[in-house]
């Protein structure tokens, strides 16, 4: 199934769970603002419907993580589908080594969700799911919101693509 759109590029990012399985899909768009499919919401069809259109499918070490446990999980394959480029590698050859949150840091890329890693996710989603604790899951929702929209801006520092302004528009699907 050939689903590459213009040339548009769609960031994403996944949380997942303690038992591996993914709580949130993030996609920044910069033509229609960050859709997040969370829970009972993260299928194959709602994450093709929000990327409807799009050529190009941009992560952050997502061909190691994200996009083999997407495969994995909703037998969708992205790598098949989109073109995809993983800004891990490009910020590699430029000398610039660590995670995401750390690469934001070398080059000034600010987060309101600061101090919240990859790793505190799964404990987030845990107390969402355990005792509906709503703040757990907007800051979950925050923080991998803040991971998407880093993304273009990364892009736009690492000369890959112009500085546009960015949407500020959230949708979120649930089910």
């Amino acid at each position: 199934m050939q689903r590459k759109g213009t040339g548009m590029r769609a960031y994403l990012d996944i949380e997942t769970a303690f038992d591996g399985s993914i709580s949130v899909i993030g996609i920044y768009r910069p033509d229609h603002g960050t859709i997040q499919l969370v829970g009972s919401g993260v299928r194959d069809v709602p994450l093709y419907t929000a990327l409807d259109g799009v050529r190009t499918v941009v992560t952050f070490n997502g061909s190691s993580f994200d996009l083999p446990i997407i495969r994995k999980r909703l037998y969708a394959d992205l790598k098949r589908d989109f073109d995809h480029c993983d800004l891990l590698h490009i910020c590699r050859r430029r000398g610039l080594r660590g995670g995401l949150k750390r690469v934001e840091t070398l080059l000034g890329i600010g987060r309101v969700t600061a101090g919240i890693s990859g790793w505190d996710a799964p404990r987030l989603w845990h107390r969402y799911e355990t005792i509906g604790d709503r703040a757990a899951l907007e800051l979950l929702l925050d923080y991998n919101r803040e991971d998407v929209v880093n993304l273009a801006v990364l892009e736009s520092h690492l000369g890959l693509t112009e500085q546009a302004e960015l949407c500020a528009a959230v949708s979120h699907v649930f089910a």
